[in-house]
C-alpha cells in the first residue's frame, strides 16, 4: 500500500487574549481549502487534531480546550474601508465539526498583528512608530472591528507591561473597538425584551437577558440555577449533570432567540449562543490563587464555551457583558448596581476584565454604537504546519 506524504501549509501559531489558534493567509491554503466546504473543514480538523475520542488532540495543534481549538483565516479585505477579512473557525474536540457561526474576540487581538506582518495591510496605513489601526471585517458575523496595534521601528510590538488575567506573562496592550456590535440585523434583543422568561425543563422558568452583541449570549442569575458566580472550572466541568443542565439552557435559549428552530439543532451550533451566569460582587479566589475583592469589581460573570466553563472570559462574551451592562434593567445591569454604566469591571475565574460600551435609546429601542476592551497578543511559532493530505 502506498501512502501519500504530508503536505506543508504556511501557518502561524498565535496567542490572542486568553486563547490560542492557528492562523492562515487564505492564499496559502491548498486550493480546495480556499473556499468554504468540506475541503476546508477537513483540513482544519486535521491541523487541530480532531475529532479525538481521547479528548487530548495529541496528534494536532489543538490544546484540548475550547480556548485552544481555534483556527483563523485572513485575507485582504473585499469590503470598502477595511484592511483585512477575518474568518474564525471553532473546531470541536471530539466531533468532526467546525463551527463558523460566530467570532472569537480574544483572537481578534492577534488579527491586526498577523495582517500587518503578512502584508495584508497597505504600507501607507502603518506608522514606523506609534499605533496602527487595522480595520477588520469580521466575516462570520459581518461586523467591523478596529484593532489598535503598537508599532516600534516598523515592526509589530508584542512585548510590554500590560497584564491580562488568564495570561501568565505581560505583553503589549492591544485595544479593540467593536463597531455596532449587535449581531445579525442589528436587533440587540431578538425577543424585543430586555428581560425574558425562559422555560427550561430542568429549572422551570428562568429570568434571562438574551442579547446579540459581540456574540449571542444568554445571561441568567447565578442564584436561580444554584450557583454563586464565584465558581472555578473544576466546580462545573467535572459535573456531567450540571453541564447537561447548562446545555439545556443554551438550547432552549437558542430557540427563543430565533437562532435555531428546535432544541435538537443546538448540537450543530455549539459555538453560539453562549450561556453566562451572573451575580453581584463577592470576594473570591481566582484560579491562580489571587484574591479578587468585591470592592474592586462591579459584578461576577461565569461563561460556558463549547460545553465547558471557560477558564477566563471569551472576548466576544465580554462585549455582550459590557453592552448588557450599559442597558438599564438588564440582568447584567442590575447585578452591576443598575443605572447608567458606560464601563464595568467584572470578575471571572482567572481574575478581572474591564469592558465598556456606548448605548443609546432611540425610538424605544436600545442601540449600541461601540464596545471596547483591551487584550494582548503575540506570535508563538511560525513556519509551516504539516498534515496528511485530506479530501
Amino acid at each position: 500500500m502506498t501512502f501519500k506524504p504530508q503536505i506543508k501549509v504556511p501557518a502561524t501559531y498565535m496567542r490572542g487574549g486568553t486563547s490560542k489558534g492557528v492562523f492562515f493567509n487564505l492564499s496559502d491554503l491548498p486550493e480546495a481549502a480556499q473556499v468554504a466546504g468540506s475541503g476546508r473543514d477537513n483540513l482544519l480538523l486535521r491541523v487541530i487534531g480532531s475529532p479525538d475520542p481521547y479528548g487530548k488532540q495529541t496528534d494536532g495543534m489543538g490544546g484540548a480546550t475550547s480556548s485552544t481549538s481555534k483556527t483563523v483565516i485572513l485575507s485582504k479585505s473585499e469590503q470598502a474601508d477595511h484592511d483585512v477579512d477575518y474568518l474564525f473557525g471553532q473546531v470541536a474536540i471530539d466531533k468532526a465539526f467546525v463551527d463558523w457561526s460566530g467570532n472569537c474576540g480574544n483572537l481578534t487581538s492577534a488579527v491586526g498583528a498577523f495582517a500587518i506582518s503578512n502584508g495584508l495591510v497597505d504600507a501607507s496605513r502603518i506608522p514606523e512608530n506609534g499605533m496602527a489601526i487595522v480595520r477588520v471585517w469580521q466575516a462570520n458575523i459581518k461586523k467591523s472591528i478596529l484593532v489598535h496595534v503598537p508599532m516600534t521601528n516598523g515592526e509589530v510590538q508584542e512585548t510590554g507591561d500590560f497584564e491580562l488575567d488568564g495570561v501568565t506573562f505581560p505583553a503589549a496592550e492591544v485595544k479593540l473597538e467593536f463597531i455596532d456590535p449587535a449581531d445579525g440585523d442589528g436587533a440587540l434583543f431578538p425577543t424585543g425584551n430586555v428581560v425574558d422568561e425562559l422555560a427550561v425543563p430542568e429549572f422551570g422558568v428562568l429570568r434571562a437577558t438574551m442579547i446579540n452583541a459581540g456574540i449571542p449570549t444568554i445571561f441568567v442569575n447565578a442564584a436561580d440555577i444554584g450557583y454563586t458566580g464565584t465558581e472555578l472550572q473544576d466546580d462545573i466541568n467535572n459535573d456531567e449533570q450540571a453541564l447537561a443542565k447548562l446545555e439545556s439552557i443554551r438550547a432552549h435559549g437558542a430557540v427563543k432567540m430565533g437562532l435555531i428552530a428546535h432544541i435538537s439543532e443546538a448540537a450543530a451550533r455549539q459555538h453560539t449562543p453562549k450561556v453566562a451566569f451572573i451575580n453581584k460582587p463577592m470576594t473570591y479566589l481566582a484560579s491562580s490563587g489571587k484574591e479578587i475583592h468585591s470592592d474592586n469589581i462591579n459584578l461576577l460573570v461565569r461563561a460556558m464555551s463549547m460545553g465547558k466553563l471557560h477558564h477566563a472570559m471569551m472576548g466576544t462574551a465580554a462585549v455582550a457583558i459590557g453592552t448588557a451592562a450599559a442597558i438599564a434593567g438588564s440582568l447584567v445591569n442590575l447585578a452591576a448596581g443598575g443605572g447608567q454604566l458606560s464601563e464595568v469591571n467584572f470578575g471571572h475565574p482567572s481574575g478581572t476584565l474591564t469592558v465598556g460600551a456606548q448605548a443609546i435609546l432611540q425610538n424605544g429601542k436600545w442601540q449600541v454604537t461601540k464596545a471596547s476592551m483591551s487584550r494582548s497578543a503575540r506570535v508563538l511559532m511560525e513556519g509551516v504546519v504539516r498534515v496528511p493530505e485530506v479530501n
